[in-house]
Order: structure tokens, then sequence, then C-alpha cells
């Protein structure tokens, strides 16, 4: 009788210890929100545009990859656009192929969270994927800008890659727009020219940040470049996508 019951005490204390590890190691992971286009209008060229597959797989299994809980928002909700061009096989990478055969990642997308429903208080860092989409919508987005502005002055990351960067362009912190004085990169304007479309975009990225004080830089067209300045971190292009990603788990690891 007594060994019974001192198995029993055993399996209760193994299966407490169990339980408490768990909600400990659920406590302590990482919540990265990632915010993602709903426009899918290339302007009023009559073609379509959305996310870049890319800018959105590299950095999501990137940090997936190390136990990070990712949620992902959009001004509508529901699934984004996805830019074609972006799903082209000449556009693939091994993060992409990941990302066409992810199912639980497509039904995730298929039900993105509304940006108005979403808190700061729940997340420890943003990151916003790029694609042209975003410059139609996200930029002058009130819930985005609101958004950038909470984590910023509550001291958490946010990361921006390619276009994604051009939502800085309206976000200001104490009167100030936040990449004054900062060092920042995205998407230029030798790339914007090189897929031709700078007279399609509302405004050119690389200038409308030099333009609010930013201390803009860039390395070659389509090479990995990336760039940090305190909590801020911006890639230039999508094959920054990954760059990006690795500097913002820095920051949640340290």
């Amino acid at each position: 009788m007594k060994k019974i019951a001192l198995l029993a005490i055993i399996t209760l204390t193994a299966f407490s210890s169990t339980a408490i590890a768990q909600k400990t190691n659920k406590k302590s992971m990482k919540k990265v929100l990632f915010v993602v286009t709903s426009n899918d209008k290339l302007g009023n060229t009559g073609e379509k545009t959305g996310f870049w597959s890319e800018e959105l797989a590299a950095p999501y299994y990137e940090l997936l990859d190390q136990g990070v809980e990712i949620t992902i928002a959009t001004p509508l909700g529901g699934q984004p656009p996805i830019d074609p061009k972006s799903a082209d096989p000449a556009s693939a990478t091994e993060d992409t192929k990941r990302f066409d055969a992810d199912k639980i990642l497509q039904e995730k997308l298929k039900h993105t969270h509304k940006l108005s429903t979403i808190n700061q208080k729940d997340y420890d860092a943003v990151f916003y994927p790029g694609g042209h989409g975003p410059l139609w919508d996200l930029v002058e987005d009130k819930n985005s800008i609101a958004l950038i502005e909470s984590f910023y002055t509550h001291k958490k990351p946010v990361a921006f890659v390619c276009h994604a960067p051009a939502v800085l362009k309206n976000v200001k912190v104490n009167g100030e727009f936040l990449v004054k004085g900062k060092k920042v990169t995205g998407f230029t304007n030798e790339e914007e020219e090189a897929v031709g479309l700078t007279k399609v975009v509302p405004f050119l990225l690389e200038d409308a940040l030099t333009q609010n004080g930013a201390k803009f830089s860039k390395g070659p067209n389509w090479a990995p470049y990336s760039v940090e300045d305190g909590l801020l971190i911006t890639g230039q292009n999508p094959a920054s996508s990954k760059l990006v990603a690795a500097k913002l788990l820095e920051k949640l690891t340290k």
C-alpha cells in the first residue's frame, strides 16, 4: 500500500512539474506581430500587387523555428493579397517553397486579425513585410501609424523590409518623424527604376524617408543589406528579409 501511495505521489509530482514547465515556457515565449497589406491594386495600372511572399516567408520561418509565436494582422482582416510576381517560380527560394506547402500558414493567412483589434501590449515586437501593396494602404493607415508609435515608445523593436519602411513616412514620436536622424534603408530609387515603377508608385521610398530626416544608406541592387538603429531595423529588398529577421531575433533574445 505504501509503495502504491509513494508511486502516486511521484507521478503527481512529475505531472505538476511538467505542467509548470509548460506554463513557464509558454509565458516566456516571445510573440511577434506581422502586419501585412490588404491592398491588391498596383495604382491605376489595372495590375495586381500585394505582399511579396519571400518577405513574409523568410522572416516567418526564421522566427518560428526559434520558438517565436507569430500573429498576422491586416487592415481589413482575412486573406491578404500576394503579389503574383512573387509567386513566379523564377522568384522561388527554399522559404517560399516551404510557404507554398505550409497548410497551417496558408490557413492562418485566410484568417488574419483586423489591425484595429490589435494591442501592442500583447507582443514583444512588430514586423512588416513589403511588396508594393503597403504603399497604398499601410502608409496612411491610422491604426498602423499608432501601432508603430506605441511599439517604439514602449521600447519594443520595430522591423521593416523592402517597401515596408515606407509605412514609416507618417509615423511621429514626440512630434518628430520617427526616422529623423535614424539610420535606415529600404527599396532604393535605383531598384524601383529597375522594375519600371517609378511613375506608378505614389512616392519613392528613398526620397520620402530622406526628406523626413533619415540617414538613408544602401547596398548593391538586389543584394542583402540591413541596418539597425536602436529599436529600428530595416532591410533593403527581398534578399534582405532573413537578415532583418535575424537582427530582430537577436534583440528579442538579449
